[in-house]
């Protein structure tokens, strides 16, 4: 399984030993001696891919850098390695969102599957970033009246309600209903909710007719 590791650990030997390690099993690498050459560097952080990173380094600590990352909005997951592991830091990376929590010298069949697992769950997330992007683009298309009818009939409301509550005749209703389903490009209420609900628009705790 191909995919980015960023590799951040103040010890050059390590450093080396890690990236031939993932290399031979297939990753790209890049490794950074500090956090803040990795923010120096402003690498792609929006390809799919990991982070491995130590805790405690010279500078910008492995919890700081989780930090200052999250704050962006970045979605790499990150797998912290480090030699001084105890269970306040622990909890507090897993808290924040890190992948794993490995302690050197973690094996290299228990760093492999980290990664794997890691780099699986960026390429799923940057999957549904890519379709709600698409989604968000064809709602644009939307008329104002057409996005009026979208938000009802999602929530629920049969064609004599949307007509009722926009002041407007079924039959008008009908057309905007069709040209909705053609811009949004799907054949199903179904799939016009499932749309919906990915990209947030409809509350879980509401009730529709659908």
């Amino acid at each position: 399984m191909a995919g980015l590791v960023h590799v951040i650990d103040d010890d050059p030997s390590f450093r080396i030993a890690i990236e031939r390690r993932l290399k031979f099993a297939g990753y790209e690498v890049e490794t950074y001696s500090s956090a803040e050459q990795l923010l120096d560097r402003v690498p792609d952080l929006e390809r799919p891919g990991c982070i491995l990173l130590d805790v405690r380094m010279p500078g910008l600590t492995g919890l700081e850098l989780q930090d200052w990352l999250s704050e962006r909005g970045s979605i790499l997951p990150i797998i912290f390695l480090t030699a001084h592991s105890d269970t306040p830091t622990t909890v507090r990376a897993i808290k924040a969102g890190a992948e794993d929590f490995l302690t050197k010298p973690a094996s290299a069949e228990q760093l492999i599957e980290a990664v794997q697992r890691a780099i699986t769950r960026s390429e799923s997330t940057h999957d549904r970033r890519k379709e709600r992007d698409v989604f968000h683009g064809l709602l644009a298309t939307l008329t104002r009246r057409e996005r009026q009818v979208f938000d009802l009939i999602v929530r629920g409301r049969i064609n004599k309600q949307v007509a009722y509550e926009l002041g407007m005749t079924e039959r008008t209703v009908k057309a905007h209903r069709h040209q909705v389903m053609e811009k949004m490009q799907v054949r199903s209420l179904a799939a016009l909710v499932s749309i919906a609900e990915r990209l947030g628009l409809l509350d879980p705790q509401s009730e529709t007719n659908v």
